[in-house]
This record gives structure tokens, sequence and C-alpha cells, in this order.
């Protein structure tokens, strides 16, 4: 289906697979559960999931999580459901909608434990996509590439706008690229405005 450019079954594994489960450990050693939660059954949002990374490997690899999967193209959809399907997940929810609408409805907006995000946008758009999905003292975790330290900076504003800080930038082993990744981790420290996320499109064209 054309989803990604890397083909070989063990340029995916390492490129891909390792790659969308380097975020784990941030998550685990970051994440302070609640009293409905912990880390053995995290509810997870993952946000723009393209061809399932990092959310249907997620699933595969913690049974325990459930999973909510949000992509807005019919084609990535359709493979997520097949793929979920053949595997036979039982703990994944496949959203088609776009994350500007999917931040305002009721069932979704801060009900999640920890976001995640993988190769999707700049942290300033990402923020506005995926902190208005996170509980209250849950996480927001994008996996980013070996340098993004100009990238962090510039995005704190938005990251409070939506009401979350950022916790930390931590260095993760990958066979990507470039080798060396970064896991940016925020925390939710308060509501998110009910303005945010603004309409669709509107962030990626004007970024907090």
């Amino acid at each position: 289906m054309n989803l990604t450019s890397v083909k070989q079954k063990d340029d995916v594994m390492e490129r891909h697979v390792e790659d969308s489960l380097a975020i784990v450990e941030p998550v685990r050693n970051c994440y302070r559960p609640n009293s409905g939660s912990s880390f053995e059954n995290l509810n997870v949002i993952d946000v723009g999931s393209g061809a399932g990374l990092p959310g249907l490997v997620l699933a595969i690899a913690f049974p325990g999580w459930k999973l909510t999967v949000v992509e807005s193209m019919n084609k990535r959809c359709a493979f997520l459901k097949h793929a979920a399907s053949l595997v036979g997940l039982q703990n994944v929810h496949i959203v088609q909608d776009r994350a500007e609408n999917a931040g305002h409805k009721v069932e979704l907006r801060e009900g999640f434990d920890v976001a995640v995000a993988r190769a999707v946008a700049d942290m300033r758009i990402l923020a506005e996509y995926c902190l208005p999905l996170v509980r209250v003292g849950g996480l927001f975790v994008a996996a980013k590439g070996h340098d993004p330290q100009e990238e962090v900076l510039q995005a704190e504003r938005a990251v409070g706008l939506m009401g979350g800080s950022i916790m930390q930038t931590c260095l993760v082993e990958s066979r990507s690229k470039y080798g060396q990744r970064t896991a940016v981790v925020c925390r939710k420290d308060g509501p998110t405005p009910r303005k945010y996320p603004r309409p669709p499109g509107t962030p990626s064209k004007l970024p907090l």
C-alpha cells in the first residue's frame, strides 16, 4: 500500500519497529500512575499513526494497554483495521479523523494517560494536536530526531498554552537512519483551554 519508503522486512524491524519501541523506556521512567492506571494498563493514544507506528507496535508489545489510533487518511485506516484484524489485536480502537477534531470529542478529550506521536509534525504543532487528549497528570511523548533542541525550545510556549510543561528530552538508541534519537516528554499539568486545538489546518499554518 506504499505506506512507508522502507520495504525490506529487516529494515522495517530495525528502522520502524525498534524505533517505535524506543519510546517505551521514557514512558516507563516518567509516568506517574493515578488511582485508575499503572504502567501495565495504560490508556494510550497515537496521533497521526500512519502505518501503525508506533500504535500497532505498542499494542502488540503491551497487550494490557488500550491503544486508540488516530489517522485522517482512509487508505491508512483501512490498512490499520486490516493489520489489527490479521494479528488478532483486541486492544486497538481506530479513529478516522483529524487530530484537531479528535481533541474536541467528548469521548477522547483529556481521556488518555499517554499520547504519542512519531514523525508527524513540528513540536509546536504536536503540542496542540496531542496535549488536549491527555488527562491532567498524564504524558505526551514525541519521538524526534537526533538533534531537536532548537525545536523543543521553540515549543515551550505552545506546550504551556496547552496546560503542559516539558519534563525532559531523553536520548534513545535506535537503528533508524541517524542511530541516536530522542524522546521529548511533556507532562500535562492542568486542563487545556477549550479553544484548543484550533480548527483543522490552523495549527500547521499558524504554529503557536
